[in-house]
């Protein structure tokens, strides 16, 4: 008789799994950004996480993968339907759909899963957590300025110290400016353009040889890939890559050396009065301590930007497990993309906004010890001596979860007593609790402290306080005082209750 066919479990790559540390960590994290968000003025406001392919619009700087770097399908009634690539164009088609019942500007804010077509690598994934918040309705630079200030801000709430981060700033129409010197104007080039701008992202990544390879002939990857470049010539090569540049001491210098560059664009030079305005504000905002700074080498990889843009790099290094430095980079950014929303209405509708990568700066913080990586203490569990009692085991849960502690009735087979209690320590929970039926008689419950216990297991049997420890380890208390007796063991070890 042939062997029934076993299904193999496997994750798919560029995915990854969660446990109970992480999604803690997350947690955390999440409750602090809205924290600032609020403090700022910016609501709460959901959108699912699949849309209509075309209100998604093709603005990824990944063409070259299958559905131009969306997950996409299509429904029954032959429309294309796409997951989320990220959280600003579904922001989009909520406005424009809600437009007439909003308050303009509207301030908005709001964090989920987002889900990249993308070729997997280190630190690359398919599916990761962001957090944005948005303006739609404000033409100011006042508004993407504040959305540099929200930044740096949340990253100090977060526990990164300040000169640990830099939030840089630039704008699209300088870069527009630049292409437009170098004959790349106009929608017959749209295509070069593109890819002239998804080199100047990995900028970062790659460097500038690296740039310089994509700017050019094209460039092959350590997998022997290979990446064909815009084919410039030396000439828009070095003009590319000298508007990248960023050694000049401060922004007047920065906007003396841009104004020369753009000079013969007036789209370039309204991109540099923008950033004037928004590093005048900076400066009255008193963020102009290093925390914001001007900076040509952001460029921001999607394709719907089209004023000011923003990044937060880290700036600290860390080890990695073999030794080596590590740099962190960028945890987030933004821009102004007052296209997006006026696909829909046919008119202008100015929007900035600001997108936190929480998986990526989650691993930061963890870096930092600014976030525990060991998961929460496991909750109480109330362990079964006597299987006909079950009911009196679940009213003693019971009596723990309505005080607010968290409690949990061993649903295993009870027949081994000991495999309860390693299942507890599995768990990481601080206590057990135990009755047999001679404390049952006497009105009692043993608490097992697990926290102690471990604790006492690496001592010398042969130390005076051994025999103390293990007494205090495991002590009776009345069944009516059983909530009380949990409660202030919980407190001894420093742990929440619920």
């Amino acid at each position: 008789m042939a062997k029934p066919h076993k299904l193999k479990a496997r994750l798919p790559h560029g995915l990854a799994d969660r446990g109970p540390a992480e999604i803690a960590a997350t947690r955390t994290m999440v409750e602090t950004i809205r924290a600032t968000f609020e403090r700022y003025g910016f609501e709460p406001v959901e959108t699912p996480a699949i849309e209509y392919t075309d209100a998604l619009g093709k603005f990824l700087p990944d063409q070259d993968r299958p559905n131009e770097g969306v997950f996409s399908f299509q429904d029954d009634d032959e429309q294309w339907l796409s997951l989320r690539y990220d959280l600003t164009a579904p922001l989009a088609r909520y406005v424009a759909q809600n437009f007439q019942s909003l308050a303009l500007p509207y301030r908005s804010y709001r964090f989920g899963w987002v889900f990249r077509n993308e070729k997997p690598g280190p630190g690359r994934f398919r599916q990761f957590m962001q957090f944005d918040a948005d303006t739609v309705g404000a033409a100011t630079m006042a508004a993407d300025a504040e959305m540099c200030m929200l930044a740096a801000d949340t990253i100090e709430a977060l526990g990164i110290p300040r000169g640990s981060y830099v939030v840089k700033v630039n704008n699209r129409k300088v870069l527009d400016g630049i292409m437009d010197s170098i004959s790349l104007g106009g929608d017959e080039n749209a295509g070069k353009r593109l890819i002239v701008l998804r080199a100047i992202d990995k900028l970062d990544r790659l460097g500038l040889d690296g740039v310089r390879q994509l700017l050019g002939k094209g460039r092959k990857d350590e997998s022997g890939d290979f990446t064909k470049g815009a084919e410039l010539d030396e000439p828009a090569i070095d003009a590319v890559l000298g508007f990248l540049t960023n050694d000049v001491a401060n922004a007047d210098d920065t906007f003396a050396r841009v104004e020369s560059l753009v000079s013969g664009s007036n789209l370039g030079l309204e991109g540099v009065n923008e950033l004037r305005g928004i590093a005048d504000l900076i400066a009255a905002g008193g963020y102009d301590d290093g925390r914001v700074r001007i900076d040509t080498s952001v460029v921001r990889g999607l394709e719907y930007y089209t004023g000011p843009v923003f990044e937060v790099e880290l700036t600290f290094e860390i080890k990695d497990e073999k030794g080596r430095p590590v740099r962190f980079g960028s945890v987030g950014g933004g821009g102004r993309y007052d296209g997006l929303v006026s696909r829909f209405r046919g008119e202008p509708v100015p929007a900035t906004g600001f997108s936190i990568g929480v998986s990526r700066l989650q691993a930061a913080l963890t870096a930092l010890g600014k976030i525990l990586s060991k998961p929460e203490a496991g909750p109480v569990i109330v362990t079964v001596f006597d299987r006909d009692r079950v009911a009196d085991y679940q009213r003693m849960v019971s009596a723990l979860r309505n005080a607010g502690i968290r409690a949990e009735l061993y649903l295993g087979n009870p027949k081994n007593f000991g495999n309860q209690l390693k299942y507890a320590d599995k768990r990481g929970s601080p206590c057990a609790v135990i009755q047999g039926g001679d404390e049952k008689a006497r009105g009692e419950v043993q608490i097992k402290d697990l926290i102690l216990g471990a604790e006492i297991a690496g001592l010398s049997k042969e130390r005076d306080d051994y025999l103390k420890k293990q007494a205090e380890a495991q002590f009776a208390v009345p069944e009516d005082k059983l909530v009380d007796a949990v409660r202030d063991l919980l407190i001894r070890r420093g742990l929440r209750q619920a």
